[in-house]
């Protein structure tokens, strides 16, 4: 089960929001298992019987708090300064964690060269569904993690830490640095895979980041900062739950203050915080708006979408498609431009892009893919790779040195090939490719491409003796963005018009 299902799940079964760090920190153990271990340090015995204490301490707090949270998360430093012992007792605590229950391993992890081995580890060995990272290399640390398509990331873009201000803020409050995090981020993955990490003490920060993001995940810390008395607390916690819900009611996580791990018996602290939070979020969105106004901007895509829908929101938010009066190179002129060359730069979107097209390619019988130049040569090599089939290319012009030929690779005359292109707008590019690699004495059938432009190219298409498939309709990608209110009417309708 993918993470993001993982803690849907666990949020309606435990009817909790709340996420709980099992940190062991020896200067917040409990009375009861403090006197020992401060005992097994004095006698020498540490770390082997201290760190026992320790990982009686967390097998205790996951007994008592499974059925009160969606979600567990250990910190990664507090296991690692224990040394060996530590990663034994970090091995024991992620088995001792009910499987429908989430972890997030809060790791801030923010080194390039150990990111493909961390994510190997924590992923494969450890199990666990989700990682904190660093934004600051940029997307080239998160793929190494977003590889693992059932797991998640949580990018941490804000802290309450006073001393972090001059960096974050800068270089004005108008145009933050974690702002421009925000929106680098919402490139890198889709809804399920990006989460965001945000110290929400501040609840005018935390806003801002959910207007930029406004369907992503968000994990809010430092919630309880600056509450002091249960008034104020409440008080904090509806700016807090106004400030980060999305418009559905959900999106957010709340972690759990350090106080459920110092007392003895945590179940009570943390349902009696559950219950808080729950009539908390009830009283806010009953006070939210219900108008036709308010209602277009709801993604309901999730209950009545298009299969592809996620992938389509994350194609548009890598920048595939953008408004601009654009030449094809049909000639014809487009109020928008769509560029799949994008999606070679973002891997989890390329994988799942050639995900799309072997659904339809296993129903086909062929020999060889072909790609066409130069656009779908990327996402031909990978379908190649993915189903196991040797692949070919026509030339886009023969060479008049070398070996001159028209089509690159190896082949039997007679062979049936399977021609993949990226989008259909003419048809042209296609028909001549196949024409091409039939002139060599190979069969064509089947025409595959992601985007059908829908005019009549298909029909054209047939009438060159070729049957076409496509993975979406551009209607279909238009609908999806208008129904997600990532376009506007205006943008709606010149896509509908093209």
């Amino acid at each position: 089960m993918s993470f993001a299902s993982k803690l849907r799940t666990a949020i309606a079964t435990n009817q909790s929001i709340l996420c709980l760090g099992l940190d062991p920190n020896p200067e917040v153990m409990p009375d009861k298992y403090k006197a020992r271990y401060d005992s097994e340090m004095k006698s020498g015995a540490y770390p082997d019987h201290a760190v026992a204490y320790l990982w009686e301490w967390m097998n205790f707090i996951i007994q008592s708090t499974a059925n009160l949270v969606c979600a567990y998360k250990p910190t990664l430093g507090f296991y690692t300064a224990l040394g060996a012992g530590g990663l034994e007792l970090l091995a024991k605590t992620l088995e001792a964690i009910p499987p429908e229950i989430p972890i997030i391993l809060d790791a801030k992890h923010t080194d390039l060269n150990s990111s493909t081995v961390i994510a190997k580890t924590a992923f494969e060995q450890w199990g666990v569904d989700a990682i904190t990272l660093s934004p600051y290399l940029g997307q080239d640390l998160a793929a190494r993690f977003l590889m693992y398509p059932d797991k998640a990331i949580f990018v941490s873009c804000y802290s309450s830490n006073t001393t972090a201000q001059d960096f974050q803020e800068y270089p004005n409050l108008e145009q933050p640095l974690y702002l421009n995090v925000v929106q680098n981020c919402q490139a890198w993955a889709g809804m399920d895979n990006l989460a965001l990490e945000i110290g929400a003490a501040n609840p005018e920060a935390l806003a801002k980041v959910r207007s930029l993001a406004p369907e992503r995940l968000i994990l809010a810390r430092s919630i309880w900062a600056n509450s002091q008395g249960s008034g104020q607390r409440i008080e904090n916690l509806a700016a807090i739950l106004n400030a980060g819900l999305d418009a559905n009611g959900g999106g957010l996580i709340l972690p759990v203050n350090q106080d459920a791990l110092a007392i003895g018996e945590p179940a009570q602290l943390v349902r009696s915080l559950r219950d808080e939070v729950n009539q908390a979020i009830s009283l806010t969105t009953h006070q939210r708006p219900t108008c036709d106004l308010w209602m277009p901007n709801v993604c309901l895509l999730d209950q009545a979408g298009h299969p592809h829908s996620n992938l389509i929101l994350q194609l548009f938010d890598i920048g595939c498609i953008t408004f601009e009066e654009t030449v094809q190179a049909s000639g014809q002129v487009f109020p928008y431009y769509i560029d799949l060359r994008r999606i070679i730069s973002n891997p989890q979107v390329f994988d799942a892009v050639i995900g799309t097209y072997a659904e339809i390619l296993q129903d086909l019988k062929f020999d060889r893919i072909a790609g066409i130049p130069y656009g779908s040569l990327p996402t031909a090599s990978g379908l190649a790779l993915r189903l196991n089939f040797p692949l070919i290319f026509p030339r886009k012009e023969v060479k008049a040195y070398g070996a001159r030929r028209l089509i690159e690779g190896n082949y039997e005359a007679g062979e049936t090939i399977v021609v993949v292109d990226d989008i259909l707008i003419s048809g042209k590019s296609a028909i001549e490719g196949a024409q091409k690699i039939e002139s060599c004495g190979l069969k064509v059938r089947d025409i595959v491409v992601f985007i059908d432009h829908e005019s009549g190219v298909c029909d054209r298409i047939q009438e060159s003796g070729y049957s076409p498939h496509a993975v979406l309709k551009i209607s279909e990608i238009n609908e999806t963005l208008y129904q997600s209110g990532r376009i506007t009417e205006k943008q709606f309708l010149a896509l509908s018009h093209s």
